[in-house]
């Protein structure tokens, strides 16, 4: 009988699988093929398929819609398994990226790039290498304090209330240098914190891809003491996990995850929190042998169906991606919490 259960939740982990790398094809082909400049389809086929006849259709294909597909695919999957690390870690259906205060450190670095020192550290670095420099740096500074705490802290809960309390003083600090910053500064600021999956070049997307595909690795060396950790720390502990030092390692990663993809897109939200829920409501399983696979495909797909939504609804315009996330995810949250003792 428990084969047969067994068998049954691998099979629909499995088929819940290939419906979500459907869905990342089908809304990858809608990115390309929709935009704010209408192009007919058969003119960006050609383009796909070699045959250049229009030097105006190829740039915008080419360096335009495809990057901002593959970003939004790489940004979603890194934000979905920084999630995931971080329920699974610490036992919270509700934690996510931001909840450390990882994601508010990060837009703390860039907030002090292009406000604090006038724009002219952003300038002196090369504008866009500035935001980079004090993402990365904002959210180092983060996990440090985190890993310090951790040294002392051993309940987990009581690490994550630091980490909320940490964000919110990174957020305190932001809302100060918003209020004596120029008001181009503040408005400079707003947008980049809107989110923004375009304009990434291929050379910045390919610093982005790796980045992120070294943590993901990294994350997946970790799926056994995923799964011993929801059993508890004692059991973890008596499986021969050292529970505090992948706790850590844990930490580092989702932290790292989330810091990349700030960095090159804007604190996006909501992702990291609702779909993992997601690929665990389709695969049936909390087992992260299927479940971290599924996440990172469910996490793709969804970040692409916010992007393409992003376009197709904005009558010509971007609409920025934090716009969008919320309408998706909040039902999912919202039904998580009602449900949650059945889930």
């Amino acid at each position: 009988m428990m084969k047969r259960e067994t068998t049954g939740g691998n099979r629909r982990a499995a088929v819940a699988i290939w419906v979500a790398a459907v869905a990342i094809a089908f809304f990858f082909a809608g990115m390309v093929f929709c935009g704010t400049v209408e192009i007919p389809a058969d003119a960006v086929a050609r383009v796909l398929f070699g045959d250049v006849d229009d030097a105006v259709v190829l740039t915008i294909v080419r360096d335009v819609r495809i990057p901002m597909a593959l970003t939004a695919l790489v940004a979603g999957m890194a934000l979905s398994v920084s999630g995931l690390l971080l329920q699974t870690t610490f036992n919270n259906p509700l934690a996510g990226p931001s909840i450390l205060g990882i994601s508010t450190g990060a837009s703390l670095g860039v907030a002090v790039v292009m406000l604090g020192f006038g724009g002219w550290l952003g300038a002196g670095l090369g504008c866009y290498a500035g935001i980079l420099a004090g993402a990365f740096a904002g959210a180092a500074v983060v996990m440090f304090l985190l890993l310090l705490f951790s040294m002392a802290v051993r309940g987990n809960s009581m690490l994550l209330i630091i980490g909320i309390l940490i964000g919110y003083l990174a957020s305190s600090a932001i809302s100060l240098l918003n209020f004596f910053s120029t008001q181009q500064g503040v408005h400079s600021y707003v947008i980049w914190g809107m989110g923004n999956f375009g304009g990434l070049t291929w050379e910045r997307l390919g610093v982005m891809g790796v980045s992120v595909a070294v943590c993901l690795a990294g994350a997946s060396l970790f799926v056994k003491p995923l799964n011993a950790l929801l059993l508890g720390r004692r059991y973890a502990g008596s499986m021969g996990v050292d529970v505090r030092r992948t706790r850590n390692w844990l930490l580092v990663i989702s932290g790292a995850l989330a810091a990349v993809v700030t960095a090159f897109c804007g604190p996006v939200g909501f992702l990291g929190l609702v779909m993992p829920h997601v690929a665990r409501m389709s695969t049936g399983t909390s087992n992260h042998v299927w479940l971290f696979p599924a996440t990172v495909l469910f996490g793709g797909a969804g970040a692409l169906l916010c992007a393409w939504l992003s376009v197709v609804c904005g009558g010509g315009q971007i609409i920025p991606v934090n716009a969008i996330t919320p309408i998706i995810s909040v039902p999912v949250i919202i039904y998580v919490i009602v449900n949650r003792k059945k889930l």
